[in-house]
């Protein structure tokens, strides 16, 4: 399952190039968000279309099929980099050192491999309905921009799974638990500490708040 990581910083050009490269996975993040917000606005005018004035949004199935593609793509990249996606943490949590990056080093290299292979596959998807103008069936919305968002993120999944292997690899070179730039599994008992400092944190920012008030 998927557990709690915490990604380390320093000032190295992995580290530097993990963060850069963070920053366009989060713009790509939100605007999936953003895509989902607008979804419930449309899914909210179409209720109310229907019910008050038995005036449904034309193509709503139509817009709502193409916007899969982004809200559940767009943030792949960023959830692979914060570790957030289905794993077996409760085996490699008893491995630690170099078996453990070793390990870490050969699952991202196959999710690698994996992810090239979704990119030609998707991409001559995308292609293909290019070329002919496959639309939707209701309002004939053209598909191949939904198409396109499926080979860009993977793309973008793909340059972060590069970033991992420079990680883990230099992990393995150098030894150590803590290897900057790869999602690192937390305990049970640092969840609870990081959660209670920053209840903690926020405490005092309050207190503080209202002293100088």
């Amino acid at each position: 399952m998927a557990g709690s990581h915490t990604i380390l910083e320093d000032d190295s050009a992995l580290s530097r190039a993990d963060q850069l490269f963070h920053k366009v996975e989060s713009v790509l993040t939100l605007i999936g968000g953003i895509v989902i917000f607008l979804l419930v606005f449309m899914a909210t005018a179409n209720v109310l279309g229907r019910w008050i004035f038995s005036l449904p949004i034309s193509g709503y199935i139509d817009w709502v099929e193409q916007s899969m593609a982004f809200f559940a793509f767009l943030g792949i990249a960023f959830t692979q980099r914060e570790g957030g996606h289905i794993r077996m943490d409760m085996l490699v949590g008893h491995i630690h050192g170099r078996p453990l990056w070793v390990t870490e080093l050969i699952s991202t290299l196959l999710m690698l491999f994996i992810t090239l292979i979704l990119i030609a596959g998707s991409f001559l998807h995308f292609l293909r309905a290019y070329q002919i103008g496959d639309s939707s069936l209701d309002i004939n919305l053209p598909t191949w921009p939904a198409k396109l968002v499926v080979p860009v993120a993977l793309t973008i999944l793909a340059l972060r799974l590069l970033l991992q292997v420079w990680g883990y690899a230099r992990a393995i070179k150098r030894g150590g638990d803590r290897p900057v730039a790869v999602p690192l599994i937390e305990s049970a008992a640092d969840v609870a500490a990081a959660e209670a400092e920053s209840l903690i944190g926020g405490a005092v920012d309050s207190n503080s708040g209202r002293n100088e008030s």
